[in-house]
């Protein structure tokens, strides 16, 4: 396998109460070229990712003060970062329980290197699935509403000059191009400056009635 070169090094928090176990773990991965941080506690797997998002983290379900579940809820509602287990109980109810907490990985104690390591990679593979859909997502209602807007402001294009769509939208584009400006940042101004003149339009029919 090819490892990481220093400047693209994946990094990975290993979470655990166990310090044998979490210095085992973090050699075995730094053997395979990443770049690990390690907590004893969940706290201090908190204070890690509040300076840096790691690339995932490996966490032991139970361990005392807050759990790897309660950790894996925090993570998974307040922050990007995927997560995995390790579990002393390799029960149906556990692999369950922790897809329910949208773990993307599960590892059972005792943990050899044999096992960790193919698991821990078919994990990553699927966090960056999960990261590029997405991406793909909030790429996709980026353009969707781009799209609305230029499609609301072509329509108001041709009801102000009485025009066809076509000439319309060729109008915006060709502004948009010699103002050196995405079509979809024209189209949004149009609309605003739409929406303010409706505004005062309104203000002074207001004004107007209470002179009379």
């Amino acid at each position: 396998m090819n490892q990481p070169t220093a400047a693209t090094k994946r990094q990975v928090l290993i979470v655990d109460d166990d310090e044998l176990l979490l210095a085992f773990l973090g050699e075995v991965l730094r053997h395979h070229g990443y770049d690990t941080v390690q907590a004893e506690s969940a706290e201090e797997a908190l204070e890690h990712v509040a300076v840096r998002e790691p690339d995932i983290a490996l966490l032991d379900i139970s361990m005392p003060g807050m759990s790897g579940l309660e950790l894996a809820r925090h993570l998974h509602s307040k922050t990007s970062v995927p997560f995995m287990f390790l579990s002393g109980s390799g029960t149906a109810e556990s692999s369950k329980q922790a897809a329910a907490h949208g773990a993307v990985g599960f590892i059972v104690k005792p943990v050899d290197a044999e096992r960790l390591m193919p698991a821990f990679e078919a994990a990553l593979a699927r966090a960056d699935e999960i990261r590029q859909l997405r991406r793909t997502e909030m790429n996709l209602n980026a353009a969707l509403a781009a799209g609305r807007e230029t499609s609301l402001a072509v329509g108001l294009l041709m009801s102000k000059f009485h025009t066809d769509r076509n000439t319309a939208f060729e109008v915006l584009r060709d502004h948009a191009r010699s103002s050196r400006r995405k079509i979809n940042e024209v189209a949004e101004q149009l609309l605003t400056a739409e929406e303010t003149l409706n505004a005062l339009h309104s203000a002074f029919n207001n004004r107007l009635k209470t002179t009379k």
